[in-house]
């Protein structure tokens, strides 16, 4: 008898359609072939099912199955195949029929009692079958149900165990489907516990942050060690506008896909902050393997990315930024095929002046030599701080201002000025992809960045003294362009441009 049931594999982040053929037929001895390239979990979900069905009241039959997973030629990984798998042989070997098979597709993985658990990429699987004919709703374990109810319309039934679902496509037993909490999720979970009036002093960062924030551009901050440049960068977060509904799916669906959403927790509600060490490998950074999977820069989507200690990454490894950096995705290109990220983020890295951390410190002596700051500071190529468009000194705080029983400014206060400045930007790009003043291309910048003459004879000079390239030359423009905002000003004045030119400080040769 053949049974026929649909579910979804994980490629990258995207949820492929899977169709689970089981033909269960008379055979003198009991076998069961799998086919349809499994991978090893996949493989290994025979043993699991056929425990699952024993210990559950089911019997297992005791003839030849045959299992195949079309289309053939898509690798299948994962154990969400054991919750359809098992149905079909149940379904096949006659112990019961069902007409819920054409109407729902099926994920979930078994445990030996025949119990449910959490599955991967549910989100993805989800949006899957909301856009796929003939589907209306998506059996899944208990524990996912509440992700995977995050997409709207279509039904996410929970069950606990496969003999939950069994009663449910026999129709012996009705489910109520699993309400999406959008609203609910949002207000519990949208709180951050950081906030910038827990730094002391640091204004003039904390103002560079703001123009960063409030345009979505890169930021790089240079100081000596414990001046306060990863506090700063921790609570940007807290600072930039709330997440919509749409960035919210987008960024969760990754962390769905590589398992990294916390208990309790199936919605991202607040901005991602990620940090990796400085020892992480190239497609830890950027995603990769044999199976492609998102890497650093796909979990910082719609988010923040911290390089802490930039000079101590390797150079290959922070040379992969580059095309992410400009696109907002990544793609990771393999023999077979090639699969794309989203890497919509916004880069903040830290560094020293010098090895030892004290140069132009007043209070710290610095032993470095020329040549020894000239190596450290080469570590970055100058491509890449050519995309970065505000470069910051962070100066150590001295005693008074850590003392002083004053808060400063606090991330309510910058992100007011945040959330005014961005909707600004979404009415300037109301009918363009581009969202804030960073994205601009070449062409907007000259239609919405023209100085007046003053302008541009201070940014003749600028360029001139500096050696600004022509990227560097568009990025002043958008700078100046968000601090323009920030002021409410229809046109880029002297000041604005003077306050972007002084972003610029790696440009400057300070260093050597």
């Amino acid at each position: 008898m053949l049974a026929k049931l649909k579910t979804y594999s994980l490629l990258g982040i995207e949820a492929l359609p899977v169709e689970v053929e089981v033909d269960v037929s008379p055979a003198g001895l009991p076998k069961t072939v799998l086919v349809g390239l499994p991978e090893a979990a996949v493989k290994e979900s025979t043993h699991r099912v056929e425990r699952a069905i024993v210990n559950s009241g089911f019997q297992r039959p005791q003839n030849r199955i045959v299992i195949n997973l079309a289309p053939a030629e898509l690798p299948k990984q994962a154990a969400s195949f054991d919750l359809p798998i098992t149905l079909g042989i149940l379904a096949g070997s006659g112990q019961i029929a069902s007409d819920r098979f054409e109407r729902y597709a099926v994920v979930g993985e078994l445990a030996l009692d025949g119990s449910t658990r959490p599955t991967r990429g549910a989100l993805s699987m989800a949006m899957s079958a909301a856009e796929q004919e003939g589907v209306f709703g998506l059996v899944v374990p208990s524990s996912s149900a509440a992700e995977a109810a995050v997409v709207e319309g279509i039904e996410v039934i929970p069950v606990a165990s496969l003999a939950q679902a069994v009663g449910f496509f026999t129709g012996e037993i009705d489910i109520e489907p699993t309400p999406s909490r959008l609203d609910v999720l949002f207000r519990e979970l949208s709180a951050y516990d950081l906030d910038f009036s827990d730094v002391r002093g640091q204004e003039m960062a904390k103002r560079a942050l703001c123009v960063a924030a409030a345009g979505g551009h890169n930021l790089l901050m240079i100081g000596p060690p414990g001046s306060g440049k990863t506090m700063l960068a921790k609570r940007v977060p807290t600072v930039l506008p709330d997440l919509t509904a749409v960035e919210s799916i987008e960024t969760t669906r990754i962390y769905s896909c590589v398992g990294q959403l916390k208990p309790g927790q199936p919605l991202l509600a607040t901005r991602p902050y990620r940090s990796p060490h400085h020892t992480i490998s190239d497609a830890g950074l950027v995603g990769g393997g044999s199976k492609p999977s998102p890497g650093e820069i796909s979990l910082a989507h719609n988010g923040v990315l911290f390089l802490d200690e930039l000079p101590e990454f390797n150079r290959r490894t922070l040379e992969v930024l580059r095309q992410p950096l400009e696109d907002g995705t990544v793609t990771i290109a393999r023999a077979l095929s090639s699969t794309t990220f989203p890497a919509d983020f916004m880069l903040i890295a830290a560094l020293n002046p010098c090895p030892c951390g004290y140069r132009n410190d007043p209070r710290r002596n610095c032993h470095c030599t020329v040549p020894q700051i000239e190596r450290y500071m080469g570590k970055i190529s100058g491509p890449l701080i050519d995309r970065v468009d505000i470069h910051i000194e962070v100066p150590a705080v001295p005693f008074r201002e850590l003392s002083g029983g004053a808060s400063g400014t606090s991330s309510e206060q910058i992100r007011e000025q945040v959330s005014a400045t961005r909707q600004i930007q979404a009415e300037r790009f109301r009918d363009a992809p581009t969202r804030h003043n960073a994205g601009m291309t070449h062409r907007q910048t000259r239609r919405h960045c023209t100085l007046d003459d003053e302008g541009r004879n201070l940014l003749k000079a600028s360029m001139t003294e500096l050696g600004l390239s022509a990227r560097a030359h568009d990025k002043v423009l958008r700078v100046a362009r968000t601090i323009a905002d920030l002021d409410h000003s229809e046109s880029i004045e002297p000041m604005h441009l003077n306050e972007a030119l002084n972003y610029r400080m790696l440009d400057r040769n300070l260093w050597t």
